[in-house]
């Protein structure tokens, strides 16, 4: 998340339920809604184990290229490349789209799953680089692995929903949200319309976890809050990062933004720790931009619960 601008669980059942509730409920928030078509089969749970594969990976990549996954730096290329070849493998249709920033060339990562009403895309999004001082795997490894495994789930299971879903890891993030502004400044206005809706996932497995849901589009914010209730797992309002992470830009052009937080160096209160348990006083991530982000920083309690709320957002808001 940058800085200066900063800008198998229980009750799957029915945490399905109520996104099938909330789906009747919520009408039109979302840019482009259509009526309800055949109902897609539930969303998958996402192993968590797969994901931390993915962090595993993207802290070999920091370790043997200096330390981090910085814009500009070798990590960050080798992490967009381990990406990519997992998206290509799994049948995407893939493009790097380049830019500059800082006087070092930048890239983001898009990817197209084949079919699906392109007048209507539903994207997922994170952003894929580090500070210069660490890996990054909480901030923001885990929203990359999790996307990119939600993108590998579509493939598994052959998905074929009614909107296009289009799925992006953005450069230069924390430089001042660099890459995503370069990708919707670069879109014709035409195409920023076809955008439905835009989910962003900045820091979702911090170790003393909160569990924050963006307050923006009504139908996207009440599909994870209805997903969350289903496990009985309360929410708040996110506020640390509002405005300094990839949503931004696209918010600014118009384009419905949603998505999850679990926190970064405020300190978690007294109150919070009633709710999610954890340590009062204590950042939600003690390591935020430091070299200690790496992959002992991680919770998989929330790592699993935002990854699972990732592909259920999906799922749902592509039918």
């Amino acid at each position: 998340m940058a800085p200066h601008m900063k800008l198998s669980v229980p009750g799957r059942a029915t945490a399905t339920a109520v996104v099938a509730a909330v789906s009747l409920l919520v009408g039109g928030s979302m840019a482009g809604a259509a009526p309800a078509g055949p109902a897609l089969a539930a969303a998958p749970d996402i192993p968590v184990a797969n994901v931390k594969a993915h962090l595993t990976q993207l802290q070999s990549i920091a370790t043997a290229n200096g330390g981090n996954r910085a814009h500009g730096r070798p990590g960050y290329r080798a992490s967009l490349d381990y990406m990519k070849g997992k998206l290509d493998a799994a049948g995407f249709t893939t493009r790097i789209q380049q830019f500059t920033a800082s006087g070092r060339v930048g890239y983001n990562l898009i990817a197209d799953w084949p079919g699906g009403d392109t007048g209507q895309v539903v994207m997922a999004g994170s952003h894929l680089d580090s500070v210069s001082s660490g890996p990054g795997i909480n901030d923001n490894g885990s929203g990359s692995a999790a996307v990119l495994e939600t993108a590998l789930a579509v493939s598994r299971a052959n998905l074929q929903p009614t909107k296009h879903l289009r799925f992006a890891w953005w450069g230069a993030e924390e430089l001042g949200l660099v890459g995503s502004r370069h990708y919707v400044n670069s879109l014709a206005t035409g195409d920023r319309s076809r955008i439905s809706g835009y989910l962003n996932f900045d820091m979702i497995g911090s170790p003393n976890p909160g569990y924050f849901v963006y307050d923006d589009d009504p139908a996207i914010e009440k599909t994870f809050q209805a997903y969350f209730t289903g496990l009985g797992v309360p929410t708040e309002i996110e506020t640390e990062g509002d405005g300094r992470s990839d949503h931004a830009p696209f918010k600014s052009a118009g384009v419905p933004v949603g998505g999850l937080f679990t926190g970064a160096s405020r300190a978690k209160t007294a109150a919070q720790v009633t709710k999610w348990g954890g340590t009062a006083g204590l950042a939600f991530d003690r390591c935020y931009h430091s070299s200690c982000d790496t992959t002992t920083n991680i919770n998989d309690t929330a790592l699993d619960r935002n990854s699972d709320a990732i592909a259920y957002a999906v799922w749902e808001l592509s039918e």
